[in-house]
């Protein structure tokens, strides 16, 4: 049964008595407006933003009445989710199932996926639909990809989705377009999603695979890890990458510095690629992503490590990297984020939606160019995981809940 919730987002006023649990932790009160959002203590207690306004956005209340329905229910844990141009939905579903809803129907799995290594963080990630669709039927399938010797990594694939009236839809032509080198044993920090820039070059998100022992690879021009890159639809590195050419690197390599990205987005009105990397205890950060930047890790980060103590040297500034333009501490765990510009919501126009896992909300940043100005939490009341967060053609957002239960919620105005 469809459940549906009628909220104003600035009404939410929850109190918890005594020890909070998660659940009271999430539907807390929200702080006063123009007050910092967060007000809990940070991990990196000692630590001092670089520039004012870089954490702890003050509380933006935008005061806008939504609408929560179920859209789609009956998928388990999907991680991905976007429009066809025929208004159906793709869904990644973290197993390795690849889903069509259309006309009010969830389809069965969709044969041709790729084989996938599921365990711990991998699995079907992120995905994205040609901006040549309707020409070429094309989708790209971010996954973790068993390799030899029991390693994994990264990996993209293409495939034209395919469907008639003949048959179930399926992917057909499929190949493994692009893989992360080296591959290695672990089970987390893949990235994990896949977007096109403006010049129809993909953009594909990585992690620097959570071992110890593989971080250093992150500062490394010779490996794909804890990168983003950037790559032709048929996988070849692009053109004018900014490490072309240079003995030792890898010529897909666009960013290096990285620790484990799951939240990617173009910006629509510069054409920048903005993403959210999770931190350690502390620092999930907000990066504008250009070419040649290093941005950091591990040898400059915000907050500590999970067992405690410093991470690396401690340090969070560093000559040669980049800064975040904002970060989080305590974190939020960040999954997909979508810039909204549709007309829906004119309240919303120019800010940019970030998803959270374990704070089971979606932060809405208020902007003023490349800088956030204000931070409201929204959907709190859902209590759940938030693993993506698009914009569809109607201009409502829509989210994708984490959990072998999961769904995809639509939020229109009231």
């Amino acid at each position: 049964m469809n459940r549906r919730i009628l909220v104003a987002a600035s009404a939410i006023v929850l109190a918890a008595c005594g020890g909070e649990s998660l659940q009271a932790q999430t539907a807390r009160a929200p702080a006063a407006a123009g007050a910092p959002a967060e007000t809990r203590a940070a991990q990196g207690a000692n630590q001092k933003p670089a520039f004012a306004g870089q954490t702890r956005a003050p509380n933006a209340p935008s005061n806008v009445a939504y609408q929560a329905s179920d859209y789609v229910t009956g998928v388990s844990r999907p991680w991905g989710i976007a429009f066809l141009p025929n208004g159906a939905l793709l869904i990644t579903e973290k197993a390795g199932q690849l889903r069509l809803f259309e006309n009010g129907r969830l389809s069965a799995p969709i044969a041709g996926v790729p084989q996938v290594d599921a365990g711990g963080q991998g699995g079907l990630l992120g995905l994205a639909v040609d901006p040549d669709y309707t020409r070429n039927g094309f989708v790209y399938l971010v996954f973790s990809e068993p390799r030899e010797g029991g390693a994994n990594s990264t990996s993209l694939a293409r495939g034209r989705l395919v469907s008639s009236t003949a048959g179930p839809t399926r992917l057909e032509d499929v190949r493994v377009i692009w893989r992360q080198e080296p591959a290695i044993a672990s089970r987390g920090h893949f990235g994990g999603r896949v977007v096109f820039g403006r010049d129809g070059t993909l953009f594909v998100t990585t992690g620097d695979r959570m071992i110890e022992s593989s971080r250093p690879n992150a500062q490394r021009l010779d490996t794909a890890i804890g990168k983003v890159v950037r790559i032709t639809r048929d996988g070849q590195p692009a053109p004018g990458n900014p490490f072309a050419g240079r003995a030792g690197a890898r010529p897909e390599v666009f960013s290096l510095g990285h620790r484990n990205i799951q939240s990617a987005a173009i910006h629509p009105r510069t054409g920048d690629l903005w993403e959210v990397e999770h931190g350690t205890r502390g620092g999930d950060e907000l990066n504008i992503v250009r070419a040649g930047r290093n941005y950091g890790w591990p040898d400059v980060a915000y907050g500590i490590e999970y067992q405690g103590g410093q991470i690396t040297g401690g340090l969070t500034q560093k000559a040669g990297t980049e800064q975040p333009i904002y970060y989080w501490d305590p974190v939020i765990a960040p999954s997909g984020m979508a810039f909204y510009e549709a007309n829906a919501f004119p309240a919303w126009k120019g800010s940019l939606f970030v998803g959270g896992l374990n704070q089971k909300r979606v932060s809405r940043l208020a902007l003023n160019g490349e800088r956030v100005v204000g931070e409201e939490w929204l959907f709190r009341e859902l209590g759940e995981e938030i693993r993506d967060v698009i914009v569809g053609p109607d201009g409502a957002l829509y989210l994708a809940t984490d959990g072998e239960q999961g769904r995809i919620i639509r939020i229109a105005p009231k």
